[in-house]
């Protein structure tokens, strides 16, 4: 069952109260999977943002990990604004309990309740600003890291 208290871990809800995610709740669906099993797939399409209640999943891309997520951590949002296939694959780690929005639930929320709607899209907004701020860190930092090598092999 999805309560408020499952929610209040997830940003994307960062000032919804009690009553309004009471008032969502039947926008989403569940899921269980297994280990290992696939729930994306890089360049196919995805038309869910997912919400972790219980397990963790793994991102790749090309076949290389980029982030282990846990509860209380969401993905698929990228596809949920551009509408373009899914950028990375996304499987399973553990036993995983998944909380589903899918376009359709999306658009019903605004139906629903505009001013929880932008709301949500303002926390999904400030969301992927930060994710984006954390992957400039890791670019730079990887950049000042293979300078700083360059510069040695040229003293060698």
């Amino acid at each position: 069952m999805i309560d408020f208290a499952s929610f209040q871990k997830y940003s994307l809800f960062g000032g919804f109260r009690p009553e309004d995610i009471e008032s969502i709740r039947p926008l989403f669906r569940t899921a269980t999977y297994v280990p290992h099993a696939l729930i994306i797939r890089e360049e196919e399409r995805n038309d869910s943002l997912y919400f972790i209640l219980q397990g963790s999943v793994r991102v790749s891309r090309d076949s290389v990990d980029i982030i282990d997520l846990k509860e209380g951590d969401c993905f698929g949002e990228m596809e949920i604004l551009d509408v373009m296939p899914a950028a990375a694959t996304v499987r399973a780690i553990t036993p995983l309990t998944l909380a589903a929005l899918n376009n359709r639930s999306i658009h019903e929320m605004y139906k629903l309740d505009p001013k929880l709607f932008a709301l949500f899209m303002m926390n999904l907004a400030r969301d992927l600003s930060r994710r984006l701020r954390r992957m400039d860190e890791r670019v730079c930092a990887n950049a000042r890291h293979a300078c700083r090598e360059e510069k040695l092999a040229a003293v060698v």
